[in-house]
């Protein structure tokens, strides 16, 4: 009896979960680099008469309108005065790799997502009092300390609402979502704001008079799936502040990609199938050093278009014996079909999973009686 009381209780514990994400992370490294560029608008990113794009920028240059993933050339007529500067990710890395040790202090539930941001499950963690606020405090201030750059924080009883929460008072702020503060800071947040809500599925639903989650909460499980199939459990769910989705301390890799943007569009198909050795070759150096744990199910290919339009195709693998990374320029061919217009980039990629005990178990047993074979 004590072992079932014993194991209600431990159900019944609340998590306590912090999304801790730098501010402009890559911009905000160069400033304290470089304090002259203080104030002024900067991004990190690839030079505009290369065909470079943003890749992060700080918030003076956001005002204007800039953004990460835009090309650099319209980030300047936007921000004439915008200082853009080639990355370091070996200084970002470096920096990553001390707030980690930050973080450890506190916790060894980590789920890095990039360099830049993680989820902490500080639960059992004993530090200040068993407060996460005060714990996501003390991380922020350790991190200005070393660092000299700022971090947000959210603190949320799951993830879902603990990433909410970190960009809700951005940049250099904590945001806090207690749980009996959950379902009156949920009913009044935009379904935009759910992850997995993109331009598509939020235009569906303001269709439909959505734009709250309190208005989505309205329709039931079967409503959503018909409309959304499994993604409409997922809103179901999320409308209501539920996300059981444990911090993962070691993350799976489901893909491996390589992609390029070209000085010059590439205006024929012999150009853009000359483009196939290279961008296959670094795909297949990177794979091989991984190529112990996952295996490729899948091959992904990209086209983006000189109008910044583009499209993806993908496929799974030929039954007919040939290597996992063949098939790549005829997939490419027919992905440049759909639009047959000059391309500005291309991408290569392959789906992975991992190659569980089981299979390698099946691989060991083949191995042996092949070996026995032989004698």
């Amino acid at each position: 009896m004590m072992d079932s009381n014993a194991n209600l209780e431990q159900k019944v514990i609340q998590r306590k979960i912090i999304h801790v994400d730098f501010d402009a992370f890559y911009a905000s490294i160069e400033i304290r680099d470089n304090p002259k560029l203080s104030g002024r608008p900067v991004a990190v990113g690839g030079a505009s008469d290369r065909r470079g794009v943003i890749a992060t920028c700080n918030y003076e240059a956001r005002r204007f309108g800039v953004h990460s993933a835009m090309a650099s050339a319209q980030a300047l007529r936007l921000c004439p005065d915008l200082k853009i500067i080639p990355p370091r990710f070996s200084v970002y890395k470096e920096a990553s790799a001390v707030a980690h040790e930050v973080f450890r202090q506190y916790t060894d539930f980590i789920e890095p997502l990039s360099l830049d941001e993680a989820y902490l499950d500080v639960t059992g963690s004993s530090h200040c009092r068993g407060s996460a606020t005060l714990i996501a405090e003390e991380i922020r201030g350790k991190i200005f300390q070393k660092l000299g750059v700022t971090v947000s924080a959210g603190v949320a009883p799951n993830k879902f609402l603990s990433k909410i929460a970190s960009d809700w008072k951005k940049p250099n702020g904590l945001f806090v979502i207690t749980p009996d503060q959950v379902n009156d800071f949920i009913f009044d947040l935009p379904v935009k704001k759910i992850h997995g809500v993109g331009k598509v599925t939020a235009e569906k639903l303001n269709k439909r008079g959505i734009k709250t989650c309190g208005q989505l909460r309205q329709y039931s499980i079967l409503e959503l799936s018909r409309w959304f199939g499994s993604f409409g459990e997922h809103l179901w769910n999320l409308s209501r502040g539920q996300d059981d989705r444990e911090v993962q301390t070691s993350r799976k890799r489901k893909s491996l990609s390589v992609e390029h943007t070209y000085d010059h569009d590439l205006a024929s198909l012999e150009e853009i199938s000359a483009q196939v050795t290279p961008l296959l070759e670094e795909l297949q150096a990177r794979f091989k050093t991984i190529e112990k744990e996952y295996e490729v199910y899948k091959h992904v290919v990209k086209v983006k278009f000189a109008d910044f339009t583009q499209t993806t195709l993908e496929e799974g693998l030929p039954v007919n014996g040939d290597s996992v990374f063949d098939h790549f320029s005829t997939l490419l061919i027919r992905a440049w079909e759909r639009g047959k217009r000059p391309v500005r980039l291309l991408g290569l990629g392959v789906r992975l999973q991992t190659i569980n005990d089981e299979k390698l178990m099946e691989q060991l047993e083949l191995f042996e009686k092949k070996f026995i074979g032989l004698r």
